[in-house]
């Protein structure tokens, strides 16, 4: 495989130049948001600093420090320069052991904060910096601590050749619940354990603390959960001799405040799209990408595998017809990720089985559409994700299904399976359904071996023919969101087929322009170092 951002020389012969020509109106399309990103700062961006500082923790009705604290900034001086001036700036002259000290008097009202000059301006600056760094640091340890673990105990992907990861979710909305049935999953061979949050969180503008046990179809995404589950794996894996990974949701308002506590709990993956939230939780666009780059910077230090979430196009629109935004939103994920400083390794972009089985040749048209995926990006940990929009409740024809998208995503050498259940649609899985479907992805996967080497399209094939197809439209769509703007494509349905209009959605009240002087230095720090360079020991503040 090939990592210069080209085709590689595959197996549909694609035309190199179609390739670079999407790839040039992809980072056409994202130049503006980029800019956007830059120039602006946002509530959760400025509490996520607070969060790397160290600053936990929620009054007695559950409200956290980092929200009151920010809230008191933002309502004495505006966020437009930022939180750490004025935040550093107190601590350093009154009476505050911690930023919790200072933050329980923020929330009572007695503390005061102004904008320093001068010394008073360089001093709380230098005090910032040396919180970020402290921070920056803890991160880059759990990175090196899961690159002992994976050395140590190495998972299917390290394997020669590499097996396909096999995805299990969890979602009791109890972490005590989760943490057997993720173990019990991880021995009966799931490789990676997503734990679903609870219905809604992406909506709250705080993060919840503790450990939970009340969710929504899902598990509340705390940090005190993360350690939680984190200790959990860690365990399973030492027993089974094999890493397993842990996955959550950095995504809705709060994503540059998980993003941190992830990197803080080493987690391992996060679902992190540059749109999903914005077309399918209706949260304001503009907060939506001034976030996500942050995010996606701290994944990139973290050493964190983001999933991006195309799949969920297909839920409503028509996976032949919109094959190609799969495509579009692929390309923008890729360059929005590269330019935050994601690797290939860490794109672990997302696509779907999700052609209605009565269409004629459905199988062989979601094979053109996997491979052409797979030779698009080719060093990407591809996410390829089950049938669900045509899943009746027929639990055998269910099964059968489900199966076919194993084979698929054997076949085309998808890198993450995430395990179909028969029961979709029906309730949520019991341990039965999980135990079937994990039986029904181990024997295709075991099955099957290197089937990939041996799968060929025929040259001019219908296969070949569907994916230069579906690539071609990819790049007249490119060109036409390149020309008219991302944010005016998403208003007009381009994905999705929901219309998203710039100013509208939940969070824009939290987005900020940056003013002459603006600082934050945990972006001082993700902007200026290559986050995947040599970390030597770095000390840690007290």
């Amino acid at each position: 495989m090939r990592g210069d951002g080209m085709a590689p020389e595959g197996k549909l012969d694609l035309d190199p130049e179609v390739v670079r020509a999407a790839r040039r109106m992809a980072a056409r399309a994202a130049e503006p948001i980029i800019a956007m990103a830059r120039s602006h700062t946002t509530v959760s961006v400025e509490r996520a600093l607070l969060r790397l500082a160290g600053l936990a923790g929620a009054d007695d009705e559950g409200r956290p420090w980092a929200n009151h604290l920010a809230d008191a900034v933002a309502g004495q001086v505006g966020l437009e320069h930022g939180l750490a001036l004025p935040v550093w700036d107190a601590l350093l002259n009154g009476p505050y052991g911690s930023l919790a000290d200072l933050a329980r008097d923020a929330a009572l009202g007695r503390a005061s904060f102004r904008l320093p000059a001068g010394a008073a301006g360089a001093e709380a600056r230098e005090a910032a910096r040396r919180a970020a760094r402290d921070g920056i640091a803890r991160v880059d340890r759990r990175r090196a601590e899961r690159d002992r673990l994976l050395a140590e105990l190495p998972p299917g992907d390290a394997a020669d050749p590499p097996r396909p990861l096999i995805y299990l979710i969890v979602a009791t909305g109890d972490i005590y619940e989760d943490i057997p049935q993720a173990q019990a999953a991880a021995r009966e061979g799931a490789d990676v354990v997503a734990v679903i949050r609870s219905t809604g969180q992406s909506l709250l503008d705080f993060v919840p603390e503790g450990a939970t046990r009340e969710g929504y179809a899902g598990t509340y995404a705390t940090q005190e959960n993360f350690r939680l589950m984190r200790a959990a794996l860690d365990e399973v894996s030492r027993e089974l001799g094999r890493y397993v990974r842990l996955t959550n949701y950095a995504s809705g308002l709060c994503m540059p405040e998980i993003a941190a506590l992830a990197g803080l709990e080493r987690l391992d993956m996060m679902l992190n799209d540059c749109m999903y939230g914005i077309i399918f939780r209706d949260i304001n666009p503009r907060r939506t990408f001034i976030d996500q780059r942050f995010s996606r910077q701290v994944h990139a230090r973290a050493g964190i595998v983001i999933n991006t979430g195309e799949d969920n196009y297909l839920t409503t629109a028509d996976a032949v017809d919109a094959a190609h935004t799969v495509i579009v939103s692929q390309l923008l994920n890729e360059r929005f990720g590269h330019e935050a400083g994601l690797s290939d390794a860490q794109l672990g972009l997302g696509h779907a089985f999700e052609i209605s089985p009565a269409v004629p040749e459905s199988f062989r048209l979601e094979l053109a559409h996997a491979q052409l995926v797979r030779e698009l990006f080719p060093d990407a940990p591809l996410k390829y994700m089950p049938p669900t929009k045509h899943m009746t409740g027929n639990i055998f024809a269910g099964y059968l299904l489900d199966a076919f998208f194993n084979l698929a995503g054997v076949m085309t050498g998808q890198s993450i399976i995430l395990i179909g259940m028969m029961t979709e649609g029906i309730h949520t899985p019991w341990l039965s359904d999980r135990d079937l479907a994990l039986e029904n992805v181990r024997y295709v996967r075991d099955a099957c071996g290197g089937l990939a080497e041996d799968f060929v399209p025929r040259p001019d094939g219908m296969i070949t023919r569907r994916a230069r197809r579906v690539l071609s439209e990819s790049v007249e769509l490119l060109e036409r969101v390149a020309g008219d703007g991302l944010l005016t494509a998403i208003a007009e349905g381009t994905f999705g087929v929901t219309r998203r209009p710039p100013d509208g959605g939940k969070g824009l009240e939290g987005v900020v322009p940056h003013a002459e002087g603006y600082f934050n230095p945990a972006i001082e720090i993700l902007d200026s170092e290559d986050p995947h360079g040599a970390r030597p020991g770095q000390e840690v503040h007290a």
